[in-house]
């Protein structure tokens, strides 16, 4: 297996330049400020400085903050006090918008603290979805077409003509006994050749075209089981995931498959 590799050296004070891939749809986001999460998915509490205000939009020189893409809804917390109710990606900058006109001004120290239970329960999530999606590429063949991680609920989508219900629980069941596993999750940049040299990383036409135009590739590792181009938070551990239950299970057309989880 390929060996893990830091996502941004410790203390380089470089920027993060992260090259993601969302639901066939392959773009580039180059963001103009550490988004720290993505290396340290477990740092609850930040301290940085204000870049910029706009109203109750505010910018920071580094965040802890997820913001919303790829299916990953964004995060939400505090900064000094002050409640952080939304955090999008705009043009390469992070946009934390605030429940009040912000008090800051550009240059002032602040301290981020993220509603971790929320967090969380996103990882698990997220980590959740790439194992059953694993699962369904490397023994069914199945396309992942589209999906969205909830709070209690997740749905995904796959191009799999023969996928129903009764299919649908055992895949259910076999994803809970790689995730009864215990295996490790990490994430990782490869360059590209690194990268190409690593069968179906990207598991649509539109990704396998971004992958021959990106410099660098940021991935997901299950180990000893599955390798996805990915953006998002996850956990360090299949342990952590939990019980898996299929809640739902929708015929969207002979191309789409829905299927529903939740975690306990």
């Amino acid at each position: 297996m390929i060996q893990p590799r830091s996502l941004v050296a410790k203390d380089s004070g470089l920027w993060i330049r992260l090259h993601r891939f969302e639901s066939g749809r392959g773009y580039v986001c180059d963001y103009m400020v550490e988004i720290v999460c993505l290396s340290e998915p477990y740092l609850r509490e930040l301290e940085t400085k204000v870049s910029s205000i706009e109203g109750n939009k505010t910018e920071l020189e580094r965040t802890i903050f997820y913001p919303e893409g790829g299916g990953q809804p964004y995060d939400t917390g505090e900064i000094s006090g002050i409640k952080v109710i939304n955090v999008q990606k705009v043009n390469g900058h992070v946009i934390h918008e605030l429940g009040s006109a912000s008090p800051f001004k550009p240059g002032d120290t602040v301290k981020c603290a993220i509603d971790w239970e929320r967090r969380y329960k996103f990882m698990r999530m997220h980590t959740a979805i790439h194992v059953i999606g694993g699962l369904m590429e490397h023994k069914h063949g199945a396309m992942f077409t589209g999906g969205q991680i909830g709070l209690e609920k997740s749905r995904f989508d796959f191009d799999m003509p023969a996928l129903n219900r009764e299919l649908s629980e055992q895949i259910i069941v076999e994803s809970q006994e790689i995730i009864d596993r215990h295996l490790n999750v990490t994430a990782m940049v490869l360059s590209k050749e690194e990268a190409l040299r690593i069968p179906n990383l990207a598991r649509t036409e539109p990704g396998r075209q971004l992958l021959e135009k990106l410099p660098q590739v940021r991935i997901v590792e299950i180990q000893d089981f599955d390798v996805q181009m990915d953006g998002g938070t996850h956990v360090k551990n299949t342990s952590e995931i939990g019980r898996v239950s299929l809640t739902n299970f929708e015929n969207k057309g002979s191309h789409r498959k829905r299927i529903e989880i939740s975690l306990s």
